[in-house]
């Protein structure tokens, strides 16, 4: 088997672009990536309004949260094959239409079923615009600035975390959770105004054909690093999801507080979206353990700490920093893809959306069983653990094809 190449810095269609239009580029691939953040994560904090609004359970609103997720899973692999003919800024103009009419269905959906549905609908587009969005911030950044252009796209989501998701949390308790969701139709149309005005229609790499992207893809360094995401990860959105309730039931605020706890998190997500572009140029793949022990310990810590405001909102800060790990695992995906690039970057998002709804699956089993609201917490602990476990088998097999001899002469060639 022959090694997987790190990404070319620029491809030979890619147009070098002045610092400012680069950009606006980014702002607009950013400001994408904040709808989408925004309309993944509004179900966690609006979960009291939902289950009031729908007569359902707090782990039935989980579970739209895991049908968006899913929709994920299945559209990033598919929907980045089908577009893999297509120019860059064709495909990113049509998955975020797509995303607007998504989340239009879903503030018009009249009942709980038909709201799975259209968060299923909703969740298609959202890894391959993340993966076409990652590489066309690749494509228009210096070579040595790789993992800050992709911390750049990913800002976006944390920053939806950081002020998106507890502005809809306020607007749900305010007028009614499904504005949030027209609201964010909105932004993703205004998303597809500015890259309609500001990408221009050359930025594209390489286009392999499908199936030589699928031989690509199916590489076992490829599928540790997305087992991670999907694992490790897992742990965050298993407390994030239950947030609310735990800070009403447990903490016993009122629910004017719930905002600033979700913004707990997206401080640590913003702030772990750039420590994990840093650890990503300085130590590649190996920053990924950091991280995950970092997670292990801040969850173990949760429910010692949600008892009281200021110790919940730290713990929630401590938690959001996880976010590095996307980085990390992103820019990694990029140097074991090989020819698969489209693919791998698509499909990383829906293995962090597998933990999106592995977390909330397995939180809401906890909770069902009698385990109390913060069990999330030692739940997710384990999922950050066998995370570790995925990342040390990782590194020993790219150790071992490092020193396998044909490998080396690959290489060297």
């Amino acid at each position: 088997m022959t090694t997987s190449s790190p990404l070319p810095a620029r491809a030979p269609s890619d147009l070098p672009l002045p610092p400012r239009q680069a950009g606006l580029i980014l702002f607009a691939l950013t400001l994408g990536g904040f709808a989408i953040g925004t309309s993944e994560f509004a179900s966690m904090g609006l979960m009291p309004n939902m289950v009031a609004s729908l007569s359902v359970t707090e782990p039935q609103v989980g579970n739209l949260i895991s049908a968006y997720a899913l929709g994920v899973v299945v559209g990033a692999p598919l929907l980045a094959i089908l577009g893999a003919g297509w120019k860059r800024k064709t495909l990113l103009l049509a998955l975020m239409g797509f995303y607007a009419l998504g989340n239009l269905a879903s503030a018009l959906g009249p009942t709980y079923e038909s709201l799975l549905v259209f968060r299923f609908v909703a969740g298609l587009p959202h890894g391959a615009y993340f993966g076409v969005a990652a590489l066309t911030a690749v494509a228009i950044s210096p070579p040595n600035k790789r993992g800050r252009a992709i911390s750049l796209v990913m800002l976006g989501l944390t920053l939806a975390i950081l002020i998106g998701n507890p502005l809809a949390t306020w607007l749900g308790q305010v007028i009614d959770w499904r504005w949030v969701f027209a609201v964010v139709a909105l932004v993703a149309l205004g998303t597809v105004l500015l890259l309609a005005i500001w990408l221009p229609a050359g930025i594209d790499g390489a286009k392999p054909r499908p199936l030589d992207e699928l031989r690509a893809f199916n590489r076992l360094p490829v599928w540790q690093a997305l087992a991670i995401g999907a694992i490790g990860f897992a742990g965050m959105f298993s407390v994030f999801s239950y947030l609310a309730p735990t800070m009403l039931d447990v903490t016993q605020v009122s629910p004017a507080w719930i905002p600033l706890g979700l913004a707990g998190f997206g401080v640590g997500g913003v702030v772990g979206n750039f420590v994990g572009g840093w650890l990503s140029d300085r130590f590649r793949l190996r920053g990924a353990w950091m991280v995950l022990a970092w997670a292990t310990v801040a969850l173990l810590l949760f429910p010692l700490l949600a008892n009281t405001l200021p110790t919940i909102l730290l713990a929630t800060v401590m938690i959001g920093l996880m976010g590095a790990l996307g980085p990390l695992l992103q820019s990694h995906l990029m140097d074991v893809a090989g020819d698969a690039q489209t693919l791998a970057a698509a499909s990383h998002h829906a293995a962090f959306n597998t933990a999106n709804a592995l977390g909330p699956w397995l939180g809401g089993m906890a909770i069902t069983a009698g385990y109390g609201w913060t069990s999330t917490g030692y739940v997710g602990a384990a999922m950050a653990v066998a995370g570790l476990l995925l990342y040390l088998w990782a590194q020993r097999t790219l150790r071992g094809r490092a020193t396998t001899p044909a490998v080396a002469c690959e290489t060297a060639g």
